[in-house]
């Protein structure tokens, strides 16, 4: 029993002794082991009004405008492997294809971003439809994990039911992307009247759709495309109810072919003419219907 005693006098003893410092109102040192290897970054304020980017391109606000999303950003690099990162990768590819689409002209261009900043994810497709934007792209560039040989792009459209098992992950961690830093900065209300929204979405759909088959179908034999080119997703960036858009997930990170061809001018120059091609006959198409 006198064991016992003095083992639990042992446990205690700390305890006690702290609890009778804090009584008397003495400074308790705390230890700052680890401190220094704290990231403390800047998020945006999400009270802080959207900021517009420049249209670039014809002056005539009856010209189609497309807006290209770069995916990730600032803080937020996205996929990552030992040599790239996703955020560098898709902003390469969304400036070689703005500036394919101003070299051709006739059609307006606008970037969620042109340089390495972070912005929240429903931002996104808010400056779509504040801009009055006709067709959305965001560009991504996908994870594999531990799987070796994974390559090629993908194309998502919106849909509430996700169409496999892996577009339903995709989805979940691609509506993450505004989680950073433990910190949530979506502060989207979805109060917008649901059959309003359905409506409305149908036609929007619909013409996501027509958009992803021309990209497919523009990209064959010049992209390398993941042999479930085509899937759909419940992904916030394309929730937009007005703005025909579609997500493009170039390639894997993770495939060190893939990373390097789309990291190189002439994996870019590929993909823009690919994608500026089928964004000139979309725009074609909607002017032939309307």
């Amino acid at each position: 029993m006198a064991y016992r005693f003095q083992i639990g006098l042992l446990f205690a003893l700390p305890v006690l002794l702290l609890g009778a410092l804090y009584t008397l109102g003495a400074a308790i040192p705390v230890p700052v082991l680890g401190r220094d290897y704290v990231v403390r970054v800047a998020l945006p304020d999400g009270s802080t009004p959207i900021g517009l980017p420049e249209i670039l391109g014809p002056s005539d606000p009856a010209r189609p405008l497309v807006v290209i999303d770069a995916g990730h950003g600032g803080p937020d690099p996205g996929t990552v492997s030992e040599t790239y990162r996703e955020k560098a990768i898709v902003l390469g590819l969304a400036r070689a294809l703005r500036d394919r689409l101003l070299e051709d002209g006739g059609i307006r261009v606008a970037m969620t971003r042109d340089d390495d900043r972070f912005i929240v994810l429903q931002e996104r497709a808010e400056i779509a439809r504040a801009l009055g934007a006709d067709l959305f792209l965001s560009i991504h560039a996908d994870s594999a994990g531990d799987k070796e040989g994974v390559s090629g792009a993908s194309i998502y459209t919106l849909s509430e039911n996700a169409s496999s098992e892996a577009a339903a992950l995709f989805a979940e961690r691609e509506n993450d992307a505004d989680i950073v830093n433990g910190v949530d900065l979506s502060g989207q209300n979805e109060d917008v009247n649901a059959i309003l929204v359905e409506l409305s979405q149908r036609r929007t759909s619909e013409k996501s759709v027509e958009f992803a088959e021309l990209i497919e179908r523009e990209g064959e034999g010049t992209l390398v495309f993941h042999p479930e080119a085509r899937r759909s997703a419940a992904l916030a960036v394309l929730r937009a109810p007005d703005v025909p858009g579609v997500l493009f997930e170039s390639g894997f990170v993770t495939n060190p072919e893939d990373a390097e061809r789309l990291a190189s001018v002439e994996g870019r120059e590929r993909f823009a003419e690919v994608m500026a091609r089928a964004i000139r006959i979309y725009f074609a198409r909607q002017t032939a219907t309307n």
